[in-house]
This record gives C-alpha cells, structure tokens and sequence, in this order.
C-alpha cells in the first residue's frame, strides 16, 4: 500500500505538468509562430518478485513485477506550419517551410525565430534598421544587421521569395539593397530551446544552421505580407486537458483508496 502511495503520486506530478505544457499551448493561440508542445512520459524502475522460467514439464511463462509509477521524459515541439494570414505589411514576413529568421539576441548571440512581424527602428546615425517587435536587429544570410538608408519609403520595401531585399524609388526604379534576409534550417530543430520572446537557440544536439537556399532538402520561401498564426488548435488542448483532469482525480483517488486501506490495517485488533 506504501508502493501505491508514492506511485499515484507520482501520476499525480505527471498529470500536473502536462496539464501545465497544455495550458502554455493555449496561452499562447494567439502567438505569431508559436509551436505547440506535448509532454512525453516514461515509467519508472520495477520490483521483479518473480522471474519466467522455463522446465521440461512446466515452468512460469510470464513475470510477476510491479512498476513505481511515471515520469516526465521529455516535452516535444510540433514544428508544423500554422495558417498564413495576410496582413498586406511590407514589413511582415512569414516562412513556407521549415527555416527560421535570424535575430541577434539580447546578449549579442544569434537566436532563430519564425515570428516575421518586423519593425523599423532608428539607429544612432540615424539609419534605419529592421527589428523584432523587442527591438532585436533581423540579421542577413551573413550575420549582418540590414540597414536602409533614412529616405527609403518603406511601402516600396520588396522582398523577393528567397529573401533579397530591394526597394522602389521616387522614379519608380528598383534598387537593390544587396542584402538577403537570413533564413536558416537545422538537421534537428526538435533540439532548439526556447528562451522565450517567441526566439530560439541552438545547441550541440540540433547541429550547426544551414542557409536555406543551400538546403536543397530544406528549402524555405519568404512570403512577404503574411505571418504564420500558432499551430495551435484549441479543440484538441482541451481534448487533452480533460483526459489530464481525469488522470489526476484517478491517481487521487488511488491514493485515497490506499490511505482507506492503511486505515483499516491499523485499526485491526487481535
């Protein structure tokens, strides 16, 4: 009964962070190229009290072991494409495929994102350059910040589906910024951590990034004046949070009946 105790309350640990990762999913519906999550679970070390075996005229064909409970493995992200929503900004962009934009992060390091609602910001020398909506510089396919010059009329502002950027000028010519949005892709993006501000970063599991117009396997197209919604769908999080719900009462009422249980056991009289 000692055992039920501990194993339904380790459900009842599991059942609560699943219930946190599906409420984080639902958080964040509204979230410009969010990725869902779900929580994967493993179970935990048996206790073998007896083993199969095997006799001329007979033996034992199975097992006899009880498990200590659950949990969490891992939580895995789902990278598949939200819906495109069309905004008609020349300064939203969204990725049709699996690369991501980069961004110089807020400690000077390259992180990765699949928001495209970029933002102009004003330089020192007085430049303008493109930004996340926190204000992080977007980075070209070489590292690079991209910088306009202070009169370029932003409704001129074109980029092809590879991501070069130009703009149209006064006398209607078009002129090559000689910059290329960078957009990357990684042999194993399922390894990115989130840090937050809707930006990833790598590390040594998911592989060193890949421009995507040199990822023939990969390839990603810029689709400017849309964004990509959240992956999200809130029929299926709720789906999810009611068979937690459940799983957590179930493993509370194991643990109820196992208290019941001790109960009587103690109160037993000779």
């Amino acid at each position: 009964m000692m055992r039920a105790l501990w194993t339904a309350g380790s459900g009842m640990k599991a059942q609560q962070f699943n219930v946190d990762v599906i409420s984080n999913n639902l958080a964040n519906v509204n979230t410009t190229g969010y990725k869902k999550e779900r929580a994967e679970f493993k179970d935990l070390l048996y206790e073998t009290m007896g083993r199969a075996y095997v006799l001329d005229k007979g033996g034992k064909p199975v097992n006899l072991q009880v498990g200590h409970g659950t949990a969490v493995s891992a939580t895995v992200r789902n990278f598949d494409a939200g819906n495109m929503d069309k905004t008609d900004s020349t300064l939203d962009f969204a990725i049709e495929g699996e690369g991501f934009f980069t961004v110089l992060g807020p400690q000077g390091d390259v992180q990765y994102t699949k928001d495209g609602s970029f933002k102009l910001s004003v330089t020192e020398d007085g430049l303008r350059k493109l930004t996340t909506s926190d204000g992080y510089s977007v980075l070209d396919d070489a590292g690079q910040e991209i910088v306009f010059d202070s009169d370029v009329d932003v409704s001129k502002f074109v980029v092809t589906t590879q991501g070069q950027a130009s703009y149209i000028n006064k006398e209607g010519t078009t002129v090559d910024i000689g910059q290329t949005i960078g957009m990357v892709n990684f042999p194993n993006k399922y390894a990115l951590e989130a840090v937050g501000r809707n930006l990833f970063s790598k590390n040594s599991a998911t592989g060193e990034p890949i421009q995507s117009n040199e990822d023939t396997a990969g390839k990603s197209l810029m689709n400017q004046g849309f964004l990509e919604s959240s992956n999200v769908q809130v029929v299926d999080e709720m789906v999810k949070l009611i068979i937690a719900q459940r799983a957590y009462e179930i493993n509370s009422k194991a643990i109820q009946t196992s208290e019941d249980m001790l109960q009587i056991a103690n109160n037993l009289r000779r």
